[in-house]
């Protein structure tokens, strides 16, 4: 069964992500080829994957071997560091959807790059990456960001089971899926 995961900021090729995120990685070589092993033991091939931006600063032969290597049928949201090259150019690198604009999913969740403003009466969870470490209090936000999710894709299912338990704690009903 197929299964959906997301994830953002992988940053493949930037070395100096590591000292702004204190990632734990020595080198971006090092960083690149644990990330792209975590994410074949979380992805199937068949599995679809939602990238919510901020993928690569490589050039595109570098990129495009790197996603050749990666599971998955690749989706991406352009975040702010891919938005200088065009559409074209990230489908040649070998993703399978680019979209420049956030994507509703399931009717209810709303993908971008950058966190959105949702007031708790906005009937949408946003689920984005952009702010790394960082991660907005409430249930109508939820980040993707690979730092928060041990470099690795979240599963859908693990996006539910975390928004339930804490609109349980919050004494909201749950979100629709």
């Amino acid at each position: 069964m197929t299964k959906v995961y997301f994830t953002s900021d992988h940053h493949f090729g930037h070395k100096a992500i590591i000292d702004y995120e204190s990632r734990p990685f020595e080198t971006v070589e090092q960083m690149n080829e644990s990330m792209i092993a975590s994410w074949n033991q979380t992805v199937g091939q068949t599995d679809q994957v939602f990238h919510l931006g901020d993928f690569s600063s490589l050039g595109k032969e570098e990129t495009s071997q790197i996603l050749s290597r990666l599971n998955g049928y690749k989706t991406l949201i352009l975040g702010n560091h891919d938005r200088d090259r065009s559409r074209s150019w990230w489908l040649d690198a070998g993703f399978q959807e680019v979209s420049g604009n956030g994507i509703i999913y399931k009717d209810f969740f709303l993908l971008t790059h950058e966190p959105m403003y949702m007031n708790r009466h906005m009937p949408y969870v946003n689920i984005h990456g952009h702010i790394h470490g960082q991660k907005y209090e409430g249930i109508n936000h939820f980040n993707v960001c690979v730092e928060h999710w041990n470099y690795k894709p979240v599963s859908f299912e693990a996006i539910m089971e975390a928004l339930t338990s804490q609109q349980e704690a919050s004494g909201n009903p749950p979100a629709e899926s």
